[in-house]
């Protein structure tokens, strides 16, 4: 990739794509990524971990994949909830185009892939899912975060996938800080060296704190 990063706009490196094989929502399936995007050969352990350890997504209303890369997230929640409208935001140019490619392929016409700026300012989201970019730097997550996490409906969950030793927990504890009163963080899975964090947007009257099993 030379001097490319996932998080990179317009990737200068080749796009090279191909062709993976991908188990989502259920369904086995060919899709197509390539160079300059995030784990183009196969899907990366911190996806996999919050897959397979988050409640099913609502079945309707807006639902967020942030950092969407080629589309795992995207494409799980739009193939589970067929009559939801699911926005893919990413910055890379070239990850947006492979989940429009991969979105057509499969059928599906309730993704858009967007850009940051693109998304109308007053759609808010019945959940939010995301591997977010840690390496982007805490300055630049943190934003991140500030910036979309408050747009979640009312009584309403983001669910993070964070690398452990990439600070999983100093993110919780920031989340837990930055989004108080009207927010809760808890961590709900730990898992091949990863958490899973749910952050719940408390509704008026307040819900009730998260009850963790």
């Amino acid at each position: 990739m030379g001097s490319d990063h996932y998080f990179t706009a317009a990737p200068a490196s080749p796009e090279n794509l191909r062709t993976i094989r991908v188990t989502l929502a259920g369904r086995e399936l060919e899709l197509t990524t390539a160079g300059g995007v995030f784990s183009p050969d196969r899907l990366d352990a911190g996806t996999s971990v919050l897959l397979a350890n988050m409640p099913p997504v609502p079945p309707g209303g807006h639902l967020l994949d942030l950092g969407s890369g080629w589309g795992p997230i995207s494409l799980s929640m739009a193939l589970a909830s067929p009559h939801a409208t699911v926005w893919a935001v990413d910055v890379n140019e070239r990850a947006l185009d492979l989940v429009r490619r991969n979105a057509a392929s499969l059928g599906l016409t309730n993704v858009n892939a967007s850009l940051p700026e693109d998304v109308p300012a007053d759609v808010t989201f019945r959940t939010i899912r995301s591997n977010p970019p840690i390496r982007v730097g805490k300055d630049v997550l943190h934003d991140l975060l500030e910036r979309w996490i408050p747009r979640l409906d009312e009584r309403s969950d983001a669910w993070l996938v964070v690398q452990r030793n990439l600070g999983a927990d100093s993110l919780q504890r920031w989340i837990g800080s930055t989004f108080h009163p009207g927010f809760s963080v808890f961590r709900t899975t730990t898992s091949k060296g990863y958490r899973v964090l749910k952050v719940r947007k408390h509704g008026t009257p307040p819900t009730q704190p998260i009850q963790i099993a």
